[in-house]
């Protein structure tokens, strides 16, 4: 008999147990990410070798930690249950049987959290694996909510069987003290599991504090188009509570942003002002350009005494990167910074990881996995941002709160019930729940060129409007959790996008790509604000640029003189006069030729030889200086103004001029500028205004490039 001298001893041995199976693990993970690297981590060139060899190491040392952490937990409770019965029964307890147990245990543990993630956040899986998601089809039709927690409940009930055995048997026996070791144990790695996973919405607290000045909401979404917010404007339902939202808010029909990529809308939407302005002109920022030559609203806001606060998921790192000045930032490293890739590692080990993640520890200790791109994170961010209402409600300043969700972002991943709401359930293909065929930089630049036949668009379409619906629900969740708090009598709200994004309207799918269409351009903008009458439609053309002088128009602070955009109040007090704003539009950089372009058209290389990383110790990527300036010239540009819409395409021997008759044509398929000249030329001195700026700021780009080389 084993006597209660000696289960210290035997349960000390369960630690050790448990780390060599964590060790066989995740060394196993380790080798098959080295033997594959080249197939299934970020694509190494020599440069990439020579200068960020470092970054490799610690980015694989940090993955192989993580997943012993992780692998260890998982072990535990099979050498755990082991050990339990072998003492229980006073059975010999062989190191390998041990070990034995802990690996079977994890490998279970593993194969289950797969299928559950399968089921309910399958863009985390697909992010990361290997191989076409047709594969992942035939499992996954095999899956059930109710099967998965049949499976759930009888692994748990395993261990928690053999620790009750164990105790039983241990108290007839008289080992009172030992008996209560295994189920503390038991405890302490529930306690583990509970921490690390824990993340309730919060309860809404009701503020003492002055409310005579407005507080600020802006709720945006990534890619998010105009047409699918709204009564009667789609064939599907979509968005049930801002329909109803927009019974007491001011809708924008034709809201247009100047370029159709994050970085430069959210640029010009805080600042109010054009790309050729504040310099923004794609996402890829220089360690240089990042501070903005002009005051945004969140730093004019703070300076008149709110409290400014940003929270947003993989989507919004542009949000803490560019000098916006807000105070309080909840957001992602800067996603376009290759360090930060390489750190996310082989896929073999990000898979595993991330199976686990997306939760608190994962954010703390491992954000290059929590916020892996083309995985949702809406409900965590709106957790989040209703735990910062909350925080600055207490506060006696008002506050400006943005944020902003990855939630309509290609490739179009949802979690569960969202990506099978619209789609067909018998499709079974590439696209079944994200967008296929993204799976590197390589793969989507191949893409990109792709015509409408290569493509499931149906699929894909069915993936989006399930996305529109889960910002719809976050939204709700964020907008109640302000009335609960009894904040809505003096906080304006705002929903809004960064772009929209285009499926073959124009030849080619994205966003940026084409001035011509009109889905990638326009983006949702709803306004609700105290003493502001709703269920107001505003149809006359506006800007993103518009949305911050008109928040300041709203609590009664002077917008600066340097910003281009202007206050639309008129509007929100509904007042039917036309502003005839022009609306400007740009392209941003194309990843490689895009179908449908004219002969002649001005180009350049794709994505991957435009970049560099010119400062090695940051990462950053950047545009090439030898590409710079052709990148700007080769951008198709729009201006609107009123019905009338003229497009602009750089060509090698001048430009191409389109005109495009909106109340006629709202699909923009048809020229009309040989009907009417005399509005071609008056729109196209208008448009000139605009890229006489451009060559103003390539003229000080050369400049301050030739005194950076003299001073080398």
């Amino acid at each position: 008999m084993i006597s209660g001298e000696i289960i210290y001893p035997y349960f000390a041995s369960w630690l050790g147990n448990s780390a060599t199976a964590a060790l066989l693990f995740s060394g196993g993970l380790l080798t098959s990410s080295i033997l594959h690297f080249g197939r299934t981590g970020p694509a190494i060139k020599d440069e990439v070798l020579a200068h960020f060899t470092d970054t490799l190491v610690f980015g694989l040392t940090r993955l192989t930690f993580w997943s012993f952490i992780v692998s260890w937990y998982w072990a535990a409770w099979g050498v755990l249950t082991y050990t339990a019965l072998s003492l229980a029964f006073d059975s010999p307890m062989p190191w390998g049987a041990a070990v034995l147990s802990g690996l079977l245990c994890l490998c279970i543990a593993t194969s289950a959290r797969f299928l559950w993630v399968l089921y309910y956040s399958p863009a985390t899986i697909s992010t990361s694996f290997n191989y076409s998601n047709k594969r992942l089809c035939a499992v996954w039709k095999h899956l059930t909510s109710d099967r998965l927690r049949i499976m759930i409940q009888g692994l748990v009930a395993v261990p928690a069987l053999a620790i009750l055995i164990s105790l039983m048997l241990f108290l007839q026996k008289g080992y009172v003290v030992e008996s209560f070791l295994i189920p503390v144990t038991a405890v302490i790695l529930i306690a583990i599991a509970v921490w690390a996973n824990w993340d309730p919405p919060p309860k809404p607290l009701y503020p003492f504090k002055n409310t005579e000045r407005t507080n600020i909401i802006m709720l945006g979404s990534d890619t998010l188009r105009a047409d699918r917010i709204g009564k009667n404007v789609y064939p599907r339902t979509l968005t049930p509570f801002l329909n109803n939202f927009l019974n007491r808010s001011v809708q924008f029909t034709n809201c247009y942003i100047p370029c159709a990529r994050t970085a430069p809308s959210v640029a010009s939407l805080f600042t109010g002002s054009w790309p050729q302005h504040h310099g923004v002109r794609d996402n890829f920022i220089a360690d240089d350009k990042v501070f903005l030559p002009i005051a945004a609203l969140p730093e004019i806001l703070k300076n008149h005494g709110w409290k400014t606060a940003v929270t947003a998921d993989w989507a919004g790192s542009d949000l803490g990167k560019l000098s916006f000045g807000f105070e309080d930032l909840d957001v992602p490293p800067d996603q376009w910074n290759l360090r930060f890739l390489l750190r996310q590692g082989p896929k073999d080990l990000r898979l595993f990881l991330s199976l686990f993640g997306h939760n608190r520890w994962c954010k703390k200790f491992l954000p290059e996995i929590y916020y892996l791109a083309g995985v949702p994170l809406n409900r965590q961010v709106s957790t989040v941002a209703q735990r910062m209402i909350n925080k600055l409600a207490m506060c006696k300043e008002p506050f400006f709160l943005n944020v902003f969700m990855a939630a309509t972002h290609p490739p179009f991943g949802s979690e569960y019930p969202y990506y099978n709401l619209f789609s067909n359930p018998e499709y079974m293909g590439d696209s079944k729940f994200v967008m296929g065929g993204l799976d590197d930089p390589f793969d989507i630049i191949r893409r990109q060129g792709e015509p409408r036949e290569e493509f499931d668009l149906e699929q894909i379409i069915d993936l989006y409007d399930g996305c529109v619906r889960s910002f719809d629900d976050e939204v709700k969740k964020i907008v109640e959790h302000v009335e609960a708090c009894g904040l809505s009598d003096n906080t304006i709200i705002v929903i809004y996008s960064d772009h929209g994004f285009e499926f073959f309207e124009h030849d080619t799918w994205g966003q940026g790509n084409s001035a011509q269409g009109e889905a990638s351009p326009k983006i949702p903008l709803i306004i609700s604000a105290p003493g502001i009458e709703g269920a107001i439609a505003v149809d006359h053309v506006v800007r993103s640029i518009d949305v911050a002088p008109t928040l300041l128009d709203l609590i009664g602070i002077a917008p600066p003189d340097e910003w281009d955009g202007v206050s639309l109040l008129s509007y929100l007090k509904g007042e039917r006069k036309d502003l005839d704003l022009p609306a400007y539009n740009e392209t941003g950089i194309w990843l490689t030729r895009m179908p449908g372009m004219p002969e002649g058209h001005l180009s350049y290389p794709n994505l991957m030889e435009l970049l560099e990383i010119p400062n090695k110790r940051t990462g950053t990527m950047a545009i090439k200086p030898a590409f710079q300036k052709i990148v700007i010239q080769a951008k198709d540009r729009m201006l609107r103004i009123g019905q009338w819409k003229l497009v602009c395409q750089p060509l090698r021997d001048g430009y191409r001029f389109m005109l495009f008759d909106l109340y006629a044509d709202p699909q923009c398929l048809q020229d009309v500028g040989h009907l009417h000249p005399e509005k071609v030329e008056d729109l196209k001195q208008k448009l000139q205004l605009l890229m006489e700026a451009d060559r103003i700021e390539n003229m000080r780009y050369q400049s301050s490039h030739f005194r950076e080389h003299q001073i080398e």
